[in-house]
């Protein structure tokens, strides 16, 4: 499976599907630390992902608003969505494996925390990602020059 798509799936940054309540997130610039652990028949280091992002307060009312990546050939299973956090299942399929995703965010004002797990099968054999995400309020945002 290709590893675009597997790390896709914890992007943070395109649309969920319309949600009711506006998530407990604090607008402004946020720094968020991934941090992907691999377990399985081939020998892969931990990899620390860094992204800076602002969050405008019309981000969070927007129905695009959210934190799931949806690649070609993912499905989103189940979602729930609420002012404190995220929960969510999709798979995904591709012509060399296919993929589990579980994945749960926390929403707590000035921080976000979460976590993604996937399970892949492909030629390459078996293997889990794990991913502890950790987002942080930095403050306003930068206007751009």
């Amino acid at each position: 499976m290709k590893m675009k798509m597997l790390a896709a799936a914890v992007a943070l940054t395109l649309p969920l599907a319309a949600q009711a309540e506006t998530p407990d997130i604090k607008p402004g610039a946020w720094e968020f630390v991934s941090v992907t652990t691999i377990q399985g028949d081939v020998d892969m280091p931990d990899q620390t992902n860094t992204e800076q992002q602002c969050i405008s307060e019309d981000d969070l009312d927007s129905a695009d608003f959210g934190f799931i990546e949806e690649e070609e050939g993912c499905e989103l299973l189940d979602q729930d969505m609420s002012v404190d956090g995220l929960d969510y299942r999709m798979t995904c399929t591709a012509d060399d494996g296919e993929a589990d995703i579980a994945g749960s965010m926390r929403f707590m004002g000035e921080t976000v925390e979460g976590d993604v797990t996937i399970d892949t099968r492909s030629p390459m054999g078996n293997m889990t990602m794990s991913t502890e995400i950790e987002g942080t309020y930095q403050g306003e945002c930068q206007a751009d020059s």
